[in-house]
């Protein structure tokens, strides 16, 4: 049977000699890792079930969130990693490593054709180098370091064909920008995606992992580029083992398929809130910034780095704007070291810190304050997400000079003059904290409860969960901080009761890979979740911890109103309306889900 790149990566690392969308598989997992503040939880899971490291070999902890240790409980946390890597033989890249997916690519753990987890959800950045990478919950990893293999749906396909030639004044981040400017959030919503065509051919591996970097944005499950003859060279001279790279089959079938033309691309930058709002860079120019920032896995290559050294050189931030320049890994910042790049910034203005993930883990530089506006080439500017300010995400080229402007601006359009400094809002008192609540521990096949409306689309894990609390471990201190990240929900922990349920739209958990997004409803009793879709990694943590999770895209049959009673059948799937008796239909769960909710979780 003829299969895409990612059916063809799975199939080789199951029992199956082909597989096929919607089918659930065990895939064998080439290398399995958590970083350090998923690490402690899967290192909890671990010892409470009593489970032991299949492989430690291909098991290893990244400390990438927070490599300064400059919190309390993420130091806490480190440690109790490296105490475990000590009694079990596995590989810790500590502190001054560097970001966990960029490792494993640059030190021959992942090759074209392998797989690998971790409590990363842009895991699937592997998808750079035709690997199969995904994000998972502390509970998946858990599995997966104990037996080497994790279930995993087949995902349909899709195929980008693009033609033309990319214009040189655009770059990597452009390209991905202008792809989520035009498919959004959800539009290819839980699908693998691959992209041919003779200027993907032509993508650098720095380019590539750019693009496959923001998969998670879109909510994709990946974004693969077939390995070019760069990529493969590069990986068989860093790789620990050898390997075939994987193609799709030439008569491959695609769910959908998309023809782009990439001549009509322009630069773009996201407006604050949502990645996928993006505009030309021309309806933003002039905008005042209070602080810029170049790094991420998206952006934090040597030639990330260069491109900034480029713009950088010979001028100075603008007076009032904090720049703030964080390369990917240890081995990329040294050779900024090398090539001169770090005296450049230095001379600039710039602060450069140490080797890691920066402004979005939340551990690091790259945080803005309440009414600071950032320009920043992260892959993320949810709100809260890199701090209480706005945040736009754009190339390394027009963060550089904007940086230098004042003001958002492109390459070509550096001032003489920087815009000058002004004073934007005032910072506003801290948060109230609301007690917890206590949970049911039953397992009904039918639910009901209260509805709670959420009419909002694209609900990220921030606004769930928000990173500033990712070292809780004990779920009874979640509850209490359950959308208080969502505006107009902020008092939600306070008004839910026992057994209600939250209905909301399409793509609800999208983003980051945190479990305590599924386990804060689970500390307030919240029965189950049901909505139009799912992002991908928030769906497994919840089926994983046996949280009930429904997907119905019919929603909208039963006229709900905020408070009605509805009962939900998750084995038929048939949800009703008890006020007024309207009944739609919702996906039933699958035999995997199932089984697992009534065990109680994956580890149950």
């Amino acid at each position: 049977m003829a299969m895409t790149l990612l059916e063809k990566i799975l199939a080789s690392h199951s029992k199956f000699d082909s597989v096929k969308p919607g089918q659930i598989v065990d895939i064998d997992i080439d290398v399995r890792a958590a970083r350090d503040f998923g690490g402690a939880n899967v290192v909890k899971n671990i010892r409470d079930h009593g489970l032991s490291v299949a492989d430690p070999g291909k098991t290893l902890f990244t400390f990438d969130c927070n490599p300064t240790g400059s919190d309390q409980k993420y130091a806490v946390n480190q440690h109790a990693c490296r105490l475990f890597a000590r009694e079990n033989g596995i590989n810790v890249y500590d502190i001054d490593a560097g970001i966990g997916t960029h490792i494993m690519i640059d030190l021959g753990y992942v090759v074209p054709g392998s797989t690998a987890v971790s409590t990363d959800s842009h895991a699937n950045i592997l998808g750079a180098v035709g690997s199969f990478g995904q994000g998972m919950g502390d509970m998946d990893i858990a599995a997966a370091w104990n037996s080497g293999k994790i279930w995993f749906k087949v995902p349909p396909s899709v195929r980008i064909n693009c033609s033309g030639e990319i214009s040189r004044d655009l770059s990597a981040k452009d390209f991905v920008l202008n792809l989520l400017g035009k498919f959004g959030a959800n539009t290819l919503l839980g699908y693998s995606i691959e992209l041919y065509g003779n200027c993907i051919d032509k993508m650098t591996l720095d380019e590539r992992i750019t693009v496959s970097s923001m998969a998670t944005e879109m909510g994709a499950i990946i974004i693969l580029f077939p390995p070019s003859e760069e990529v493969i060279l590069y990986c068989k001279e860093h790789s620990v083992r050898d390997f075939n790279p994987v193609f799709a089959d030439a008569d491959a079938v695609y769910e959908k398929t998309f023809d782009l033309d990439v001549s009509k691309f322009v630069p773009m930058v996201s407006r604050p809130g949502e990645p996928h709002d993006t505009v030309d860079v021309k309806a933003v120019a002039g905008i005042k910034i209070d602080s810029a920032f170049i790094g991420s896995c998206t952006n934090g290559r040597v030639e990330d780095m260069q491109k900034a050294a480029e713009i950088l050189r010979g001028r100075k931030v603008a007076p009032g704007v904090v720049l703030k320049i964080v390369p990917a890994t240890d081995a990329i910042w040294n050779k900024c070291l090398k090539e001169g790049l770090i005296g450049i910034f230095k001379n600039a203005g710039a602060l450069v810190s140490n080797a890691g993930c920066a402004g979005c883990a939340a551990g690091q530089v790259g945080q803005n304050g309440l009414g600071e506006i950032t320009i920043s080439t992260g892959n993320r500017n949810f709100p809260g997400k890199q701090g209480k300010g706005s945040v736009y995400l754009a190339s390394p080229g027009i963060v550089a000079a904007s940086a230098i402007a004042g003001h958002i601006t492109t390459p070509d359009n550096i001032p003489a003059v920087p815009s000058s400094y002004r004073i934007t809002s005032k910072l506003l008192s801290t948060e109230k904290v609301i007690p917890g609540k206590k949970h049911s521990a039953q397992k009904p096949s039918s639910l009901e409860g209260k509805a709670w409306l959420i009419q909002k689309d694209n609900i990220d894990t921030d606004m769930i969960f928000h990173n500033k609390y990712l070292a809780i471990t004990d779920i009874k201190e979640m509850g209490q901080f359950t959308f208080d990240n969502l505006k107009d929900h902020e008092d939600f922990a306070k008004k839910a009761g026992a057994g209600d349920i939250v209905v909301a739209g399409k793509n609800f958990g999208s983003g980051s890979s945190r479990q305590q997004a599924v386990d804060c409803f689970i500390s307030l009793g919240i029965s189950c979740i049901i909505a139009e879709s799912f992002g991908a990694i928030y769906e497994r943590n919840a089926i994983n911890a046996a949280f009930p999770v429904i997907v119905c895209k019919t929603l909208n049959e039963l006229d709900l109103m905020n408070g009605d009673m509805l009962n939900i059948d998750i084995k038929t799937g048939a949800v009703i309306n008890l006020r007024n008796k309207k009944i739609t239909m919702a996906e039933p769960f699958s035999e995997v889900q199932y089984t697992i909710y009534q065990r109680g979780s994956l580890l149950g």
